[in-house]
């Protein structure tokens, strides 16, 4: 069994203000595995990967990245790790294969080891006929495909891919799922991925913990953490006001909680089973329903169960990041 390629021991950092943006984070990934980090903004997601790889010192706990103490052996992390921000950061007036080259130069990569590696890279995401072109002429899923080798240049161990398809469509995003999940199996490497697409999540991760408040709420496989939830979720929206009260003497429901106007969340074992007597207590009672829908778990509702917030009202801090790059990707 491969063992922990980075694990994380009380990791605490506290800005000014004692603010407490990652609080004794204690998290143990594999090697080769695809790791999802989710939780809400400000919840200590960047602050964490900012120490992992080096940016940041922690208040206080360890954490060894590729058998490397992130404080004491700093510069040997940083050889072992590719990182991959969200913001494109590839030189629009150089051509792709010139923008592989300089990155190669500043890992300071044998020329002819180089070459070998970026023929590979550029092979390997659908790139070769596209090399020698500049990189304004790029259509948004290229750009995404180059920025995600030039973090593979120096051969790292360790992958950090923040927000990998953000601005694409969803056609573009799945193919870039693919690119992510081919690099990940040829060249071993093990991947830390976050993303506000739960569905990106849902389809790479191998492994995935939602941290809020600096600490980690859970951790799992992803149908781990949706059978976590131990039931089906019925929503729904009545033309009446809604009554929590009274929806929690349905047989069988778990759970009942208010979620926006004249809308309850209802929890139940096995919604085919719940869903009639729901219906017919919402009829003898003499109310009337404007919207009714069914949902397995899913990584939306684990993240709402464990945060209290829908992943989606966490995407307006990232939206102007998107459209900016949508922007430039049209050029």
């Amino acid at each position: 069994m491969p063992g922990n390629i980075i694990e994380t021991k009380d990791l605490t950092k506290i800005y000014k203000g004692n603010i407490r943006a990652v609080d004794s984070l204690n998290i143990q990934i594999k090697e080769g595995e695809v790791y999802g980090l989710l939780g809400p903004n400000g919840a200590g997601k960047r602050t964490t990967i900012n120490m992992l790889i080096t940016r940041i010192s922690p208040t206080s706990g360890t954490a060894s990245v590729d058998g490397f103490d992130i404080v004491k052996e700093s510069l040997q992390v940083r050889k072992t790790i590719g990182v991959v921000p969200q913001d494109l950061t590839a030189d629009e007036d150089l051509t792709g294969r010139e923008n592989l080259v300089m990155v190669s130069q500043f890992y300071d990569v044998p020329k002819p080891t180089a070459e070998d590696r970026i023929r590979q890279l550029l092979k390997l995401v659908d790139l070769e006929d596209a090399a020698d072109r500049y990189v304004n002429t790029y259509s948004g899923g290229m750009r995404k495909r180059l920025e995600l080798i030039l973090g593979l240049v120096h051969d790292p161990k360790i992958l950090f891919l923040d927000e990998p398809t953000l601005g694409l469509d969803i056609q573009t995003r799945t193919q870039m799922w693919d690119y992510v999940r081919e690099i990940q199996e040829r060249l071993n490497v093990t991947i830390i991925l976050t993303s506000h697409y739960l569905e990106e999540i849902d389809a790479l991760a191998d492994m995935v913990s939602i941290i809020d408040h600096g600490k980690v709420l859970i951790t799992g496989t992803p149908e781990e953490l949706k059978e976590s939830l131990k039931g089906d979720i019925i929503t729904i929206t009545l033309k009446d006001e809604a009554n929590v009260e009274v929806m929690k003497k349905v047989p069988n429901v778990v759970e009942v909680t208010e979620h926006g106007p004249n809308t309850l969340r209802i929890k139940v074992v096995n919604a085919d089973e719940s869903l009639p007597d729901i219906i017919n207590y919402i009829s003898k009672n003499g109310l009337s329903t404007n919207k009714l829908t069914v949902q397995k778990p899913t990584l939306d509702e684990v993240f709402l169960e464990y945060t209290g917030r829908n992943i989606r009202s966490e995407e307006p801090a990232d939206a102007r990041k998107m459209m900016m790059n949508m922007r430039r990707m049209r050029r």
